[in-house]
């Protein structure tokens, strides 16, 4: 099985079978798997391409990221065990908390800003593709008002910039 698709027009359709593959394979990741022990999420690249990054993560209930988008890149991903909850931007200007569990792809478009976050009460594990790989990600805050203003926008080839604070 290609588990990689070498093509800048990769597709978040491509990406998700791509996530959906490395699922079905625990042989490629599982021996990678880290689980935090504090608040602090852990991840780390799985074997990627140059237009296309992977990544393994797992999350403690709760642990989330800020609102943010992917600056540019296509992404998809997959829980492979656990669940997550993936909170989406409608177009009113509202919040959509969706439950993520194993066994789905989700595809999340270059122009969706979204926030994934631990839910229930054992340690989740999900994999993400993007395409092309992270170089920038700008992280929203709610304006007061139903929508969003940009915070910060970071250089960062990673699934998140890390804060220290």
């Amino acid at each position: 099985m290609t588990l990689y698709v070498s093509d800048p027009a990769t597709t978040a359709r491509n990406l998700a079978e791509l996530v959906t593959g490395l699922a079905e394979r625990p042989d490629a990741w599982r021996s990678r798997l880290r689980l935090p022990e504090s608040r602090g999420r852990w991840w780390t690249r799985l074997p990627s391409d140059p237009c296309v990054d992977v990544w393994l993560l797992s999350w403690l209930p709760g642990q989330a990221t800020d609102l943010h988008d992917h600056g540019g890149s296509s992404a998809a991903f997959t829980v492979v065990r656990g669940e997550l909850i993936e909170v989406r931007l409608a177009r009113n200007g509202g919040a959509i908390s969706i439950p993520r569990r194993p066994g789905r792809a989700v595809t999340v478009g270059a122009d969706v800003v979204h926030d994934v976050r631990g839910a229930g009460s054992k340690a989740a594990v999900s994999i993400h593709a993007y395409s092309p790989p992270l170089t920038r990600m700008t992280y929203y805050a709610p304006d007061g008002r139903g929508g969003v203003w940009a915070t910060r926008t970071v250089a960062t080839s990673e699934p998140e910039q890390q804060d220290d604070a």
